[in-house]
């Protein structure tokens, strides 16, 4: 059973286990007695089952289980003391057990909401507006019952618990209040030379066909995707864009490409947005090969989804004639793109198809009719890549995959989600059933790059509420914190950086580091044993633990965020700082 299944189940059994107990007080408040005791026991058995998620979840990680031991175990207990014995011993009249049966769930209830609204880390604010939740609730409930079982409750009692929860909700708020503020007036262009590639990409509302229907858009230069922009290594590359009426502005962001700072079009951090009427110019030289993107990094959410991408790819100086494939799977207006698409290739011919995912979710991609290798992943190429057949490869969102094979007499065809968006001739193929590659495990292992780490980091992936803004909201986050209020990640220039993220959340979280290609060194435990793994964009699944590294050596203000971009837009931002 994974980490992940195991937090989706230990959060069923929390929840049975509250609604138990609250149940079986509820009966008892209506006077049955053998409902109140079969529910009671229930809760009860359940309850002390859940020591059965919750050890597991412990072992793989305190980041899975810190407040079900620190604060929902005591709450449980607690509980369970004081409604056991009316289960086992229940008064003549069960109505006399249903406020200590109404504890036991307002506890296991308190601890449940501590788990789905705040997560990891745990906090003394949040302590206190949980005891204090649970004390009120039951305070509340005697004097409006009038139970005769409630023990009689001085006031001082009230005003404590209204002074936890004061205090609770101020330190709760309070928390990482303070906003970080990124000032990118000093940042300039860097001296490449003259530009040898000059682009001009003019963003604006349009109509294109999508699935054979015409659907609205927002694209460059029309189209969708966007004109693709080639260089060769080494070329200087400008780009001009202009905002003809995105009213909410546009940039250009390089994904994977590591450019200077001041090139790399996050708004408010390295640039203004582009505003309608305006115009920005991208200057950078081509110094990695490969396969990349572009996109809008202004409201991306949105931007990104409506068609404001693009494909860069750098070839080699010299590099062997090849057909050369790019496919961008994207979708829009719920129609997946590109449209099919038939090329025939000679028998003999080598093949490289440039595979991007521009989505904010997973694609599963399958190459039917030939064994092929991944040559590349995000731009960087594998070490040893050997010929595998009936293989998929799940790309994250931005992520990049390069196969290659020889074309034969055969027809080849690539599926992304069973559907054919590529092929060399009539192709029938159920891939379904297909085995996933392992990217840790694929190609030939490499010499580890560095025998030091200088300065950790850890990210704790979540769900919860936000209360740092006029109105809370229930946002993605990070270390139980949602942009802007997590605080910034501090390095200096040379130091080995290690980011150990964790994910407590039931979603997917792909992890985008945008300046850096990152080493992975470990999931879930598990070394890295296939060919070094340099990644820009990762998928961390629920209750995985991705351990990865990166030098310091690309100066600037770094955009460090989920790429499923409306979990961005939702809190999942934070910045990489170099001091």
């Amino acid at each position: 059973m994974t980490t992940g299944t195991l937090i989706a189940l230990d959060l069923v059994v929390a929840v049975v286990a509250a609604a138990g107990w609250l149940g079986a007080g509820a009966a008892a408040a209506g006077g049955h007695r053998r409902t109140a005791r079969i529910a009671g026991t229930a809760a009860l058995a359940v309850t002390l089952a859940r020591a059965a998620t919750v050890i597991p979840l412990a072992g793989a990680g305190w980041w899975f289980a810190a407040e079900k031991v620190l604060l929902g175990a005591p709450l449980a207990l607690t509980g369970v003391v004081v409604a056991a014995p009316r289960l086992v011993r229940p008064p003549g009249d069960i109505r006399r057990a249903m406020l200590a049966l109404l504890f036991a769930g307002y506890a296991q209830s308190s601890a449940l909401l501590v788990t789905v609204l705040h997560g990891y880390p745990l906090s003394t604010g949040v302590v206190l507006l949980a005891l204090a939740g649970v004390a009120a609730a039951t305070l509340v409930t005697g004097r409006l019952t009038g139970a005769r079982s409630a023990p009689m409750v001085p006031r001082v009692a009230g005003v404590v618990t209204l002074a936890a929860v004061a205090a609770g909700a101020g330190l709760v708020v309070d928390a990482g209040a303070a906003v970080p503020v990124h000032d990118h007036s000093g940042l300039s262009a860097p001296a490449v030379g003259e530009p040898t590639r000059r682009f001009t990409l003019t963003a604006g509302t349009a109509v294109v066909k999508a699935g054979g229907r015409d659907v609205a858009a927002w694209a460059f230069d029309g189209r969708v995707p966007g004109p693709p922009l080639t260089a060769s290594l080494g070329d200087v590359i400008e780009v001009t864009l202009l905002n003809r009426d995105i009213a909410r502005g546009v940039t250009l962001h390089w994904h994977g490409y590591d450019v200077p700072n001041s090139q790399d079009g996050v708004p408010d951090v390295t640039q203004d947005a582009v505003l309608p009427g305006e115009r920005f110019v991208y200057r950078f030289r081509a110094d990695q090969t490969g396969t990349y993107w572009y996109h809008t990094h202004a409201v991306s959410d949105v931007g990104v989804r409506m068609g404001l991408y693009g494909t860069l790819v750098v070839a080699p100086a010299r590099s062997a004639p090849a057909v050369d494939v790019v496919v961008p799977v994207h979708t829009l207006s719920g129609r997946l793109l590109p449209d099919p698409v038939v090329q025939p290739v000679s028998p003999g011919r080598a093949v490289r198809l440039r595979l991007i995912n521009t989505d904010s979710v997973t694609h599963r991609f399958a190459l039917a009719g030939a064994g092929f290798q991944v040559a590349a992943i995000d731009g960087m190429d594998l070490r040893g890549p050997p010929e595998v057949t009936e293989t998929a490869v799940l790309i994250p969102a931005g992520g990049r995959y390069d196969l290659t094979f020889t074309a034969s007499a055969s027809s080849v065809g690539l599926l992304v989600d069973g559907r054919i968006v590529w092929s060399t001739g009539p192709v029938a193929a159920e891939t379904g059933g297909w085995a996933v590659l392992d990217p840790l495990t694929y190609g030939k292992p490499g010499p580890a790059p560095w025998a030091r780490i200088d300065r950790e980091f850890t990210l704790v992936l979540d769900r919860g509420l936000d209360l740092r803004r006029l109105l809370p909201r229930y946002a993605h986050t990070v270390n139980g914190a949602a942009a802007p209020g997590i605080a910034d990640q501090s390095v200096r220039y040379g130091e080995i950086v290690k980011l150990t993220i964790a994910n407590r959340s039931l979603v997917v979280h792909p992890w985008h580091l945008h300046g850096h290609h990152v080493r992975v060194l470990r999931r879930d435990g598990q070394e890295s044993r296939g060919s070094p793994l340099w990644l820009d964009s990762f998928d961390v699944l629920p209750g995985q633990v991705w351990e990865v590294a990166f030098r310091a050596d690309n100066p600037g203000m770094w955009a460090n965020h989920c790429h499923n971009l409306p979990h961005a837009e939702q809190g999942m931002t934070l910045h990489l700082r170099y001091r």
